[in-house]
């Protein structure tokens, strides 16, 4: 597997003239384009369509570009979203390409991306251990996919799932089955924590018999580490992309990640970065910033209502959710320390990492071999 990054800079949400102009540029096929993961500029909420927007709009281009149909493009071409880009967060993407070897293995573990993807879900089993365990099957799948064989080789999976709206509510009471919750706003956190915990089981060997429905958005005691989750209302399975390094792959690239304890764990930045091999004290090298393709990361407010015991007051804003408020503060930490405010950073971390905190992935250009 020869596996690449490229991270496109976007002006609206349905703005693809970046990523047109590398194909232009024969950088990369549109045919090697195995995964997209970016951050729109809409409100991350159960009506942000600027997610929807910017899947159609990469799919037709990748379906313009390789003679393909768009419906051949989403079957095979898991395009993940996270809404809200806050602060000073820069609406991007990262475009994921797998391609045959180029030479052989480095005798170095090197970048590996797999993919995959479950079945719809049932209003009735969206948010419920039967959710997680479908989530799993579909982590599993992409390990699979990706060609790693440790756990340990896995730095980022990401799981997009759906959410709960008022007519697929309505279409399960119909059938006199009930749901996990009415409020559409709240099933997207049921989606995200049971998401995290299916990667749990597959990526981070959870007991998988720990996982009931009292357990999902409650026992947050009970995480991943490398998880990260995000839901919409724009499907209703879980699409997955798995990010890792594998003895097998002939990328030029590496993956690594920490934990970040808290919304300003600077300190587990700089060491993603340097597990990267990227060399940084307070700040990310001049002579290394070039290397840094992107950085992955998941957040939330603290739930104590506290961070390192000074009172926070997200969740008693009532004007702007705390979701919003934390998806900028973190990105104002991270951008600190690598001087580039184009990264990922995604609220909403139910089971992802400790309460509080968060997985802050890194992947970069490995060091030239001297």
């Amino acid at each position: 597997m020869y596996a690449q990054a490229f991270k496109v800079g976007m002006r609206a949400p349905d703005d693809v003239s970046e990523a047109a102009r590398l194909l232009d540029a024969a950088a990369f096929s549109a045919e090697h384009v195995v995964a997209i993961l970016g951050k729109t500029e809409g409100n991350g909420g159960v009506n942000d369509y600027t997610r929807a927007l910017a899947t159609l709009s990469f799919q037709i281009l990748l379906a313009e570009r390789s003679g393909q149909k768009v419906a051949a493009i989403a079957r095979r071409v898991p395009i993940i979203w996270s809404g809200g880009t806050e602060g000073l967060m820069s609406p991007h993407a990262t475009i994921f390409t797998r391609e045959p070897d180029r030479g052989a293995p480095s005798g170095q573990k090197r970048f590996a991306v797999g993919t995959g993807y479950t079945r719809d879900l049932l209003p009735e089993e969206f948010g419920t251990a039967i959710h997680a365990r479908v989530a799993a099957e579909g982590v599993r799948a992409a390990i699979k996919d990706a060609g790693i064989d440790s756990p340990a080789d896995l730095h980022f999976v990401q799981i997009k799932t759906g959410a709960l709206t008022t007519e697929r509510v309505n279409e399960a009471r119909r059938r006199g089955k009930s749901v996990v919750t009415t409020d559409t706003y709240k099933s997207m956190a049921y989606g995200r924590a049971a998401a995290a915990l299916g990667i749990g089981v597959a990526a981070d060997k959870l007991d998988g018999g720990t996982l009931t429905d009292a357990v999902i958005g409650h026992d947050f005691s009970i995480f991943s580490e490398v998880a990260s989750t995000s839901s919409g209302v724009e499907l209703m399975n879980c699409e997955v992309i798995v990010l890792g390094n594998a003895a097998r792959s002939t990328s030029g690239l590496i993956m690594a990640h920490a934990v970040m304890k808290d919304a300003i764990d600077a300190t587990a930045v700089r060491e993603a970065l340097r597990r990267a091999g990227l060399a940084v004290e307070c700040e990310l090298a001049a002579a290394d910033r070039e290397r840094l393709i992107n950085v992955f990361a998941k957040c939330e407010p603290d739930l104590s209502g506290s961070t390192r015991g000074r009172r926070h007051v997200m969740f008693e804003d009532s004007d702007i959710n705390a979701t919003r408020h934390i998806r900028g503060a973190v990105n104002a930490v991270v951008a600190s320390v690598t001087g580039d405010t184009m990264c990922y950073v995604s609220a909403g971390a139910e089971h992802q990492g400790p309460p509080g905190g968060g997985v802050v992935a890194v992947l970069a250009r490995a060091a030239a071999s001297r």
